[in-house]
C-alpha cells in the first residue's frame, strides 16, 4: 500500500521526526509514503526523514497556500534549492485555500499557477490542495486547457457533483481519498467515490490531520491507510484486496518516479 499524502516530518505531531511512524506504517504494510513539503521551514525535515527511509519515502516540494506570502517567488526559489539533492516525484502542495481568509487570494493564485508550470516544465504530476475554494482552483487549473501535468486533487472531500466537474476538465486527475470517508458525515463523499473510476483514486492520509475512524480526533498515521481502504472498498462494493491492488497500482501511475 502507498500512502500518496503524509507529513510525518511535522516535528509537532512526530518529536522523532517521524521515523517511529514510518516504521509502524511499514508493519501495517504500508511500505510507501510520499511526503510533500509545505514552505521552506518543512525542506530539511522532510530530507531528514527520507534518507533515514529511502526505500521507503519519496518526496515533493511545494508551498502550501497558506503559507504563501508577499516574497513568495523567493521563498519558492529557496525550497527549490534542495532540488539538486533529491529526486523529487512531484511537486507541491499547492493550490488555493480560502478558510482562514480571502485577502490573498490573488497572490494564492498566482503561486499555484507558477506550480503547475514548475510541474510542467519538470515532467511531474502536481499535488492540488484546494479548500473553500473549488471555483478559484478551476479558475487556476482551466487557464492551462489542455496543457495539465499529471495532477492529484488531494484530501478530496466533496461531493459527486464536484469530482465530475473537475473531471470535466481535468479527465486524467487522480483523487487523494483519507480519513474524512470513514466519518460519519461524509455521506456525499462515499457517494463521488462509489462512483469515481477505481483507477482514479488513491489512497493518503494527510497525516497528522484527519485520522480515521477508529482513531478520529487523535494523530493521524500513514499505518492508518487498510482503515482508509476498507471505507473505500464497502463505498464501491469490492473487496479490500482489488482496492488496495488499484490504488497501489494508481499511485505508480500518478507518481512516475516512485520506485515500486
Amino acid at each position: 500500500m502507498i500512502d500518496t499524502h503524509t507529513h510525518l516530518y511535522m516535528t509537532d505531531s512526530f518529536p522523532d521526526g517521524g521515523k517511529a511512524a514510518v516504521r509502524h506504517a511499514m508493519e501495517c504494510g504500508v511500505d510507501m509514503m510520499v511526503l510533500p513539503g509545505v514552505d521552506r521551514e518543512s525542506v530539511a525535515p522532510i530530507i531528514e526523514l527520507h534518507r533515514a527511509f529511502p526505500s521507503n519515502t519519496a518526496v515533493a516540494l511545494g508551498l502550501h497556500p497558506t503559507e504563501v506570502e508577499a516574497d513568495w517567488r523567493d521563498e519558492l526559489r529557496e525550497i527549490f534549492e534542495a532540488e539538486a539533492e533529491l529526486s523529487l516525484v512531484g511537486i507541491g502542495e499547492t493550490g488555493v485555500d480560502l478558510h482562514w481568509e480571502q485577502k490573498y487570494l490573488t497572490r494564492q493564485m498566482d503561486a499555484f499557477g507558477e506550480q503547475i508550470q514548475m510541474a510542467l516544465d519538470r515532467k511531474l504530476p502536481v499535488v492540488v490542495h484546494s479548500r473553500d475554494a473549488f471555483p478559484e482552483t478551476i479558475e487556476v487549473v482551466r487557464s492551462f486547457g489542455s496543457n495539465l501535468p499529471g495532477m492529484v486533487f488531494h484530501s478530496f472531500t466533496a461531493g459527486r457533483p464536484e469530482a465530475e466537474r473537475l473531471l470535466e476538465f481535468a479527465p486524467d486527475a487522480f483523487f487523494g481519498i483519507n480519513g474524512v470517508v470513514t466519518f460519519k458525515n461524509a455521506a456525499p463523499l462515499r457517494e463521488a467515490v462509489e462512483h469515481l473510476p477505481l483507477a482514479l483514486i488513491v489512497t493518503e492520509t494527510d497525516a497528522p490531520f484527519l485520522a480515521p475512524v477508529p482513531y478520529r480526533g487523535q494523530t493521524n498515521e500513514s499505518a492508518f491507510i487498510p482503515h482508509i481502504v476498507k471505507a473505500i472498498a464497502a463505498a464501491k462494493g469490492l473487496s479490500e484486496e482489488e482496492v488496495m491492488a488499484a490504488t497501489t497500482a494508481n499511485a505508480l501511475r500518478l507518481f512516475p518516479r516512485l520506485t515500486p
